[in-house]
């Protein structure tokens, strides 16, 4: 009886073991089927990724090529605006020789031939001149503001 005992409590081991072993299997199984359809969402994840890097890259370029754009044609319009600034200083600069001209022809006119001849009523010219000077400045400083 002690044999057949003992086979009985072996073979009831080897069951027990078994049935762990299953059970052990099951837990593993389900695991794996988890961590399974966690890979797919992963795969899903990564290729979402994937697209969103493509579409700002396009937007990167897109912005790259603005930039140039941009830069370009502030190149053009600060070259302009140079050849303008250029072009208005050296018209100021005659202005200046024109109302230097018409200063001196004023002055000169402004005076009598005859030193006890009363002077006849006119203009101020001077006060004119140095309006028109004044003036003149003011255009200057405001060309100069706008090529700024």
């Amino acid at each position: 009886m002690s044999t057949l005992s003992l086979g009985f409590i072996v073979e009831g081991f080897v069951t027990l073991l078994l049935v762990l072993t299953i059970g052990y299997c099951i837990v593993l199984n389900r695991r794996l089927k988890r961590l399974h359809a966690d890979e797919e969402v992963l795969k899903a994840t990564i290729s979402e990724l994937l697209t969103a890097t493509e579409i700002a890259e396009r937007a990167i370029h897109g912005l790259k090529e603005t930039a140039g754009e941009c830069d370009r044609t502030l190149v053009q319009r600060l070259a302009e605006a140079e050849r303008v600034s250029a072009e208005i200083d050296s018209r100021l600069v005659a202005g200046e020789a024109v109302l230097k001209r018409i200063s001196e022809i004023a002055e000169a006119a402004a005076m009598p031939a005859d030193r006890t001849a009363p002077k006849p009523q006119r203009p101020d010219l001077r006060s004119q001149a140095s309006a028109a000077a004044a003036r003149l400045k003011q255009m200057r400083d405001g060309a100069e503001e706008q090529a700024a």
